[in-house]
């Protein structure tokens, strides 16, 4: 049983805006999306989406007022703000931190080594068909053949190997809402590297407004709301990340470990991964505090 000290810090004004605005945001976009068809009849789109931008920029604007104004650095504090973090709740939030920018990281084009050593020799003098005949011709001869060396190409791969045989590929692996899971786990991530307990609350809430939006999205697009979710698409993923993979509905758990670490962009990666570390060496070290005066 809390004790009423427990009991008064549970429902401070700092507790109460670190999950206030963050709920007025999730229930504004439930209820309005929920009834956007009736909404839309009833009093037309224009009204509807003014409606949406009005309250949904109000609750973000909630939001940030309570995280600035009433929650940041606030008690009750798990450890001293000076003092660094301890080092599982360092552990914790690097890997939420590389899990989450590691996801976003696979939505730009894959990154690669912008040098790299073509072996000489080769010769673009190829045999090609010809679309008229059943036989090979002669390519067009090129210049002269590519000397071998190290060569100098685009930073970024714009090539797209995306499967579309596959029901699922890439992140599709993990959840069916990257985008969602990806802001929510930077939040948590950083939750895990700060003392003070509404802080920490107002960082996981994204991690539920990913797990609320994504299961509501699904149910929309499962009654054809807004959008489709097929049966095998459904029965393929989760909106959890990792649930399907690792409960066998993408077939056997390893291989479709495999088929993900095949599919994923690794130097995208691995980048993410150092971003991370670097980002929880800074902010594990505590909060810098103002000289007294």
């Amino acid at each position: 049983m809390a004790t009423p000290a427990a009991s008064r810090a549970l429902l401070s004004a700092p507790m109460k805006w670190a999950v206030g605005g963050w709920t007025f945001f999730i229930a504004e976009n439930f209820i309005l999306s929920e009834n956007r068809t009736w909404l839309i009849s009833e009093f037309g789109g224009d009204a509807y989406h003014a409606a949406y931008g009005t309250l949904s920029t109000a609750a973000m604007g909630s939001v940030f007022y309570g995280y600035f104004r009433k929650v940041r650095n606030t008690e009750p504090l798990l450890w001293s703000l000076a003092a660094p973090a301890p080092l599982g709740a360092r552990v914790l939030g690097f890997a939420c931190l590389s899990l989450g920018l590691g996801m976003a990281s696979q939505i730009p084009p894959k990154v690669q080594i912008p040098v790299h050593f073509v072996s000489g020799g080769e010769n673009d003098n190829k045999l090609a068909t010809s679309p008229l005949a059943s036989e090979p011709v002669a390519a067009a001869p090129t210049a002269t053949q590519e000397e071998g060396g190290w060569k100098v190409r685009c930073p970024f791969d714009f090539t797209d190997n995306k499967d579309a045989n596959g029901p699922v590929h890439g992140l599709e692996r993990i959840t069916r809402h990257p985008g969602l899971w990806a802001f929510g786990l930077l939040g948590l991530g950083n939750a895990f590297l700060v003392p003070s307990l509404p802080q920490r609350l107002w960082l996981a809430m994204p991690s539920m407004v990913a797990l609320a939006g994504g299961a509501h999205t699904d149910s929309r697009f499962r009654r054809g709301m807004g959008g489709t979710l097929t049966e095998e698409y459904d029965a393929a993923t989760s909106n959890v990340p990792f649930l399907a993979m690792l409960t066998g509905a993408q077939g056997n758990v390893g291989d479709a470990l495999r088929d993900f670490a095949e599919e994923v962009k690794p130097l995208n990666a691995l980048v993410a991964v150092g971003v991370s570390g670097l980002w929880v060496l800074r902010r594990g070290r505590g909060v810098k505090m103002p000289p007294l005066r």
